[in-house]
Order: C-alpha cells, then sequence, then structure tokens
C-alpha cells in the first residue's frame, strides 16, 4: 500500500487511449467496496466514458476542470444527503479509493472539487451536473474524478521532501 501512495499523484493529461471494460468493471467493484460510516453506504457513481459528455463535465466551473475533457473516464461521485449524515466524508473516502484502484490498475486520476463551486455566478457546480446527469434534486455531488493513461512525466515520490515533513502535525505517544 505504501508503494501506491508513494506513486499516486494528480494527472491532468491523458493519453488517447480506451480504458477497457474489464479495468472500468474493477473501479466499480473498488467504489463499492468502499467503507461507509455505519454501513449506510449513501453514495452512488456515475461513470462517464462519452467524450461529448466529458467535455461538458469539464465545464463544470471556471477552473480546475477543464483537463476532465481529455479523460477517457470521469467518475462522478455523489450521495443522496438524506440517506447520511456523513455523506461528504463517505464521498471522499469512495473517491481516494478509486483513485488508489486507478492507479494499481495503471491509470492516472485527479479529483475535482464541485461541492461548493460554482459554474457561474448563479448556477452552482452541482446545479450543473445535475442538469446534464438527470439527478434528482436530492443527489448532492462531491467531486468527479478523472482517469486516463497518464502523459506527463512521472516523478516518483519515494520519499518525503524535508520541507513536507512537518513534525509538529505529528504527535507519538508511547
Amino acid at each position: 500500500m505504501l508503494d501506491i501512495l508513494r506513486k499516486r499523484r494528480s494527472v491532468r493529461k491523458y493519453m488517447d487511449k480506451e480504458i477497457d471494460p474489464e479495468t472500468i468493471e474493477l473501479l466499480m467493484e473498488a467504489a463499492l467496496r468502499a467503507p461507509s460510516s455505519r454501513g449506510i453506504k449513501p453514495w452512488r457513481f456515475v461513470f462517464v466514458t462519452d467524450k461529448a459528455l466529458l467535455e461538458k463535465l469539464s465545464k463544470a466551473k471556471s477552473t480546475g476542470s477543464g483537463f476532465l475533457k481529455g479523460a477517457r473516464l470521469g467518475i462522478v461521485v455523489c450521495a443522496d444527503e438524506n440517506e447520511s449524515d456523513v455523506w461528504i466524508e463517505d464521498c471522499s473516502i469512495a473517491s481516494i479509493i478509486l483513485q488508489l484502484a486507478g492507479l494499481s490498475l495503471g491509470l492516472g486520476s485527479c479529483w475535482i472539487q464541485i461541492r461548493n463551486r460554482m459554474y457561474s455566478s448563479d448556477m452552482s457546480s452541482e446545479e450543473y451536473i445535475r442538469s446534464n446527469l438527470d439527478l434528482p434534486k436530492t443527489m448532492r455531488v462531491e467531486s468527479i474524478i478523472s482517469f486516463g493513461y497518464s502523459d506527463e512525466e512521472s516523478s516518483s515520490r519515494s520519499s518525503i521532501p524535508k520541507d513536507d515533513l512537518d513534525y509538529h502535525k505529528i504527535k507519538s505517544i508511547c
């Protein structure tokens, strides 16, 4: 697991290469195996491979989502807010599970924050996505995860740079 964490990074540029259906099925399984508070599992996952729809979704906010149009898969992570008071946490956990599973399958990925972001001055990113995917109003959108085969130079982080170390954030009591 630490090897996966050491290799994980945000990928925003993807090769023009299809993701095979078996790999997508494995990502579906990973999503459904994500832990959930009290086992409620309020999350829902919308797997999008249609290029035209990925391009539409890439416009969900003014910055930080444009690279979705170059991905071969976008997974919209959402939940029915009436099913659980911790849907945000459950969706966040599922999102990182998906990213780690994707990396283990040879895919690059990047989190796109949607909740509390704006599409325009009078429409939230969530409303924009709900309208494009025909989701009910009770469905809250936490994030979109872009996936594809990385077309970026990878710089593996086998160690944590000293500048990133802050031992004041870690306390050990033995």
